[in-house]
């Protein structure tokens, strides 16, 4: 069993990326409301399914509790004129640009997941994590040419996984 922690580093992304598919802003109050959660909750996890999906609802939940609440209402006040327009103007593109939008990102995650694991490993570090090779390489405890190696042959599976996206 990973720590909390670790858990935690893993999904941070994962949090930020479904906070802002909701609310259209990035919020780091609710990002911390998400691990509050998660952590006083953390008992209720039973290792049946996978945390990413555990946490991602949470972040859900507290994405839509934040959109009802009175200070999200406040913070916005546009007129319902204009909301109604940003809402037609929105929905051009909604539902169907939505999941592709969804099948893209769901692909690149199953594709990153099926990589060998220290492909893995680095690529999460340094193109999910923004680890420089230099620091990747003190992490992981081997040479940089390593590093750029592994970040070459990863992307070159990834590349082959998704020709089609690209």
């Amino acid at each position: 069993m990973m720590n909390f922690n670790d858990l935690i580093k893993t999904n941070k992304q994962n949090v930020k990326n479904i906070i802002k598919l909701i609310t259209k802003q990035e919020n780091e109050d609710l990002e911390q409301e998400v691990y509050v959660k998660a952590w006083k909750n953390v008992e209720k996890y039973e290792e049946r399914g996978s945390f990413k999906s555990w946490i991602s609802t949470i972040a859900k939940n507290v994405s839509k509790d934040y959109l009802k609440s009175a200070g999200f209402k406040n913070s916005n006040n546009t007129t319902s004129d204009e909301i109604v327009l940003n809402t037609l103007k929105d929905s051009k593109q909604t539902p169907e640009a939505q999941i592709i939008r969804n099948e893209r990102q769901v692909r690149i995650i199953e594709a990153i997941e099926s990589l060998k694991p220290k492909l893995k490993e680095t690529i999460m570090l340094c193109e999910i994590y923004g680890y420089t090779y230099e620091e990747a390489s003190k992490k992981l405890n081997c040479p940089l040419g390593t590093i750029k190696s592994r970040i070459f042959n990863a992307k070159k599976e990834l590349t082959e996984k998704l020709e089609d996206l690209l």
